[in-house]
């Protein structure tokens, strides 16, 4: 941290927690592709910091703050504890409590499997959100929407196409067996109330607690629906088959949902196109040519 993130995390602390405090050590840490971040001892604790710039991501991390709140009332799954978010001179900070991961508890992948699900009965009258937010680094719209397909189709793919488009990076066939996948969602994606997501819920993006459970970190929340979290544990790896069976048997699970994941898995793949590169097309191409 320099001298402004020591200024603005200082900032944030005596707004949000009324106290005038002294910055003892810092220690950087991975802040993942866009943000820098930092391990900050006070006087009155430990923190998480994380920082970027403000002109490039706008509201980002007021967005992230509002999900990581939404995610911890819900009491299911620990997420760390919001302290506050500002600006100084272009330069923008959300500071978290620091989560001191220990060892997995025996039960780990079992309690957050159940953990997940009973999450994902948390619902609202409408697929999406009253604000806007993130995926990586990637505008996330969370225009509310009464049908899961609809929403699925104007706020996650289709954005993401005209992105892709827009870089030269998809072609006018594939938009073509996109658009006739559309006409088939509803045999994949039962009928369900909108669930409370995560939205981002790559290994990458769960951790170890003090406690030696599950914690969830840098989400792109939104009501949608449960696949989509579902399908972001399966895309990557990381996570293990006692998850999928707790989770099954807290909130039980179509016969396709195997396949259902595969369809709720194109939109993270076209983010990593237009985050990426086009080499992820191939495994977008494949998945359209399967259904």
């Amino acid at each position: 941290m320099n001298k402004l993130h020591e200024e603005l995390f200082l900032d944030i602390l005596e707004k949000n927690r009324g106290v005038k405090g002294r910055i003892i050590s810092t220690r950087t840490l991975s802040g993942g592709d866009i943000n820098q971040a930092a391990k900050v001892e006070t006087g009155e604790g430990l923190w998480f910091a994380k920082w970027n710039s403000a002109d490039a991501f706008p509201g980002m991390f007021e967005a992230e703050a509002k999900g990581l709140e939404l995610l911890r009332r819900a009491g299911e799954v620990f997420v760390p504890a919001v302290v506050g978010f500002g600006e100084m001179q272009n330069e923008s900070m959300l500071v978290l409590e620091y989560v001191d991961s220990k060892r997995e508890n025996p039960g780990f992948w079992h309690d957050f499997g159940r953990s997940l699900a009973a999450m994902h009965k948390h619902t609202e009258a409408y697929f999406g959100l009253d604000h806007h937010n993130y995926i990586g680094s990637l505008p996330q719209y969370n225009h509310k929407h009464d049908s899961w397909v609809d929403f699925f189709i104007s706020c996650r793919l289709e954005e993401q196409i005209k992105m892709a488009r827009n870089k030269g990076r998809i072609d006018k066939s594939t938009i073509n067996q996109f658009e006739r996948l559309y006409a088939r969602l509803n045999d994949f994606f039962p009928q369900e109330k909108p669930s409370l997501l995560h939205g981002d819920l790559w290994s990458g993006n769960f951790m170890t607690s003090h406690k030696g459970d599950a914690c969830i970190i840098d989400p792109a929340v939104y009501y949608g629906h449960r696949l989509m979290d579902l399908g972001m544990t399966k895309l990557f790896g990381g996570f293990s088959p006692e998850l999928y069976d707790a989770y099954h048997n807290e909130f039980p699970l179509e016969s396709n949902w195997r396949e259902a994941i595969e369809i709720a898995n194109l939109y993270p793949l076209m983010v990593h196109v237009n985050l990426f590169g086009g080499g992820y097309m191939g495994s977008v191409s494949s998945v359209l040519r399967k259904f």
